[in-house]
């Protein structure tokens, strides 16, 4: 089997979904995912932490290991996010994605992702740590103060989540030079899933419009690629990416897939390479 191929069946075997806290998104991940693919469960601001605490609490007790997104800046002080830390504990839920988050004023004492790290690392809990990563930018942050965010939070943390970005190129030769800057915890890329543009508007509804203006300013491109004939197709980009991670020194570890909780079309697609290549 060529390098590439073997590289990309075993980026998709490991790959994770990352889902948004709607109404039937628990029993859309039921049908049609199966419990060996992790999850992530995104915060909106419209619906606040609870709605992603408890997905992820119920869809662990489904057997499936569901990281929520803990937005720093919608949790209001140590008492609740100890908590919300006590839930995901009890309910066998060992990770978290911590993210700074949209909110224009913080809720309380967590400004930004970092504050958010350490006070978690101060009260001892043993989760596995994800936070994000922007190889086109922010779109409302500067570069450098992402760069240096980057720098600061690596140390907390297990793994690097990158954003959209629709060019391979640019995602690794971003994670080349993190790498260069000295920063070597793994980088997994997000890679978007093959969404119509049926399903993104209705997500974008329910995301809310402030929600949804606030997640495409940070994503370059997303409309005009996504509501071309048919949607978009991911192929293309996975195959670009592989090429990296056959490398002898990948400066990429693997994927995660935005879903925009079209899992049953996620799933198929993923199925149908790990056919091809598996």
């Amino acid at each position: 089997m060529e390098p590439w191929k073997q590289a990309l069946a075993e980026a998709l075997r490991r790959t994770t979904y990352e889902v948004l806290p709607m109404r039937r998104t628990e029993d859309e991940v039921l049908a049609h995912v199966p419990e060996d693919v992790g999850l992530t469960v995104t915060t909106t601001q419209a619906r606040g932490l609870e709605a992603t605490v408890e997905l992820a609490v119920r869809l662990a007790k489904n057997g499936y290991r569901a990281v929520p997104h803990l937005a720093a800046r919608l949790v209001r002080d140590r008492a609740e996010l100890a908590d919300i830390a006590a839930r995901l504990d009890e309910s066998g839920v060992d990770g978290a994605f911590v993210i700074g988050g949209d909110a224009a004023e913080p809720a309380g004492e967590f400004p930004d992702a970092l504050s958010l790290l350490l006070a978690l690392q101060e009260e001892g809990r043993p989760f596995r740590i994800g936070i994000a990563g922007y190889p086109e930018g922010h779109g409302v942050l500067a570069d450098e103060v992402i760069r240096r965010a980057l720098r600061d939070k690596t140390p907390h943390a297990d793994e690097v989540l990158t954003q959209l970005c629709f060019d391979p190129a640019t995602t690794v030769r971003w994670a080349r030079g993190v790498r260069a800057e000295g920063v070597r915890t793994p980088i997994r890329v997000g890679l978007p899933g093959p969404v119509d543009r049926q399903k993104l508007v209705r997500i974008s509804a329910g995301l809310g419009l402030g929600r949804s203006a606030r997640f495409l300013r940070k994503q370059p491109g997303l409309l005009r690629r996504f509501f071309r004939p048919g949607g978009f197709d991911p192929d293309r980009l996975a195959r670009g990416l592989a090429q990296e991670l056959a490398g002898a020194d990948p400066a990429i570890a693997g994927f995660h897939v935005f879903t925009f909780n079209d899992l049953a079309s996620t799933e198929r697609w993923r199925r149908r390479w790990l056919d091809r290549v598996g």
